[in-house]
């Protein structure tokens, strides 16, 4: 193997490869960043065992052949090098043993891993594919993954959730994300997308999308699906990010969806970033054992209050829209703040199915997104001073 490239035409690839790869732990194999010259380009793959990265990137190829390095001490070294000083000269020495790095006086040798650790990588479909907004999926993620369990034990609500749906004729996607107190869906109209989605949907781990974000740029991606796997593809077909696709039973949230179509509802419609504000100072005043902001109706105001038997107490009124015959309600503090900081619009509608049931927030401004929050526990408590006793 021997290539001369510019530093600054393969480090974002290595960077997306070393992304993905553990930095210490785990088998050496999985820890290996692998360059191969062929066709004249450099091909710089990684996998974990479940996530998969290949690039291909313009060299001055000289000699094919493939090696494996230690992933994370590669890529660190090509981030400090400057283009500025001249090409990367990479190589193989003649026993296939290091791989060797020159810039100019500068020179770094790397072991090679054994080839025999080289797995094959997933081939990318080249049929039924579709192509997206990376700009999109990166917000659909962003608007629902806040939704999806971090425990990968609780299996189907630590994904995300996309299936097509045929709503009187509309056909839409939606995707969704549960954790067991919150709840997020959004739906969208793509036919491509919706034509290629199996009739139950796909489930993609959220440990997963992280990486996914990292990789994903705003220009156009293609995607294709197998019986396994998901895959994605740069619009210019240089770099593949492929992932594993889970089969476990989503859990039916139709009936707590219906709910919010009761018609003995109540509704609350506020300011979004009033709202957030005032938030923010009262969460100030909760403390572990009790991290919830308790919401009053009265007229043409909603106010809101904490109280800690160590941090004293905290109530804000700020103008409001309400409807219904229900008194007061509690939410968890800071889930509130994060569900609000993931709408735009500037008033926020609340509908309220009880005191400890489900409620729905939307926005005028956030078509189809829906999140939903499970109230707390009203858990009333008395505090005495010196001048109770």
């Amino acid at each position: 193997m021997f290539l001369k490239v510019n530093r600054d035409e393969i480090i974002e690839g290595l960077q997306k490869s070393a992304n993905i790869i553990p930095a210490k732990t785990g088998a050496a194999f999985l820890r290996t960043i692998w360059l191969q010259c062929e066709n004249g380009n450099l091909n710089v793959m990684s996998t974990d065992s479940n996530l998969e990265f290949m690039g291909s990137y313009p060299a001055g190829i000289e000699g094919e052949g493939l090696a494996g390095v230690q992933g994370r001490a590669f890529y660190d070294l090509v981030k400090q090098l400057r283009s500025d000083q001249g090409e990367l000269t990479i190589s193989t020495d003649e026993e296939n043993q290091n791989v060797l790095v020159e810039q100019k006086a500068r020179k770094y040798k790397f072991p090679v891993n054994d080839p025999e650790w080289f797995q094959k990588f997933s081939t990318f479909p080249e049929n039924g594919t579709v192509f997206w907004s990376g700009d999109f999926l990166h917000e659909i993620i962003d608007k629902i993954s806040f939704c999806i369990s971090d425990e990968d034990s609780m299996e189907a609500i630590a994904c995300i959730h996309l299936v097509p749906r045929d709503k009187m004729g509309v056909k839409t996607v939606e995707v969704c994300g549960l954790n067991g107190h919150q709840f997020a869906m959004l739906n969208f109209v793509n036919d491509d997308i919706y034509a290629m989605l199996p009739e139950e949907g796909v489930l993609i781990q959220k440990k997963y999308l992280t990486e996914l974000k990292k990789w994903l740029t705003a220009d156009e991606i293609e995607l294709a699906i197998s019986n396994k796997r998901l895959f994605f593809r740069t619009g210019d077909k240089r770099e593949t990010f492929t992932l594993p696709l889970s089969y476990y039973q989503y859990p039916n949230y139709q009936n707590f969806l219906a709910k919010l179509n009761d018609p003995d509802v109540s509704t609350l419609e506020v300011s979004r970033l009033d709202l957030v504000d005032a938030l923010s100072r009262v969460a100030l005043f909760n403390t572990d054992s009790n991290r919830c902001a308790y919401f009053t109706f009265a007229g043409s105001e909603v106010t809101i209050s904490a109280q800690g038997q160590e941090t004293g107490t905290a109530r804000e009124s700020i103008d409001a829209t309400f409807t219904g015959d229900m008194a007061r309600i509690a939410f968890p503090t800071r889930n509130l703040i994060e569900i609000l900081n993931h709408f735009n619009s500037d008033t926020v509608k609340f509908t309220l199915t009880g005191t400890e049931a489900p409620c729905g927030l939307t926005g005028a401004d956030d078509k189809n997104y829906d999140v939903i929050v499970m109230p707390m526990m009203i858990q009333e408590e008395t505090y005495y001073t010196e001048e109770n006793a």
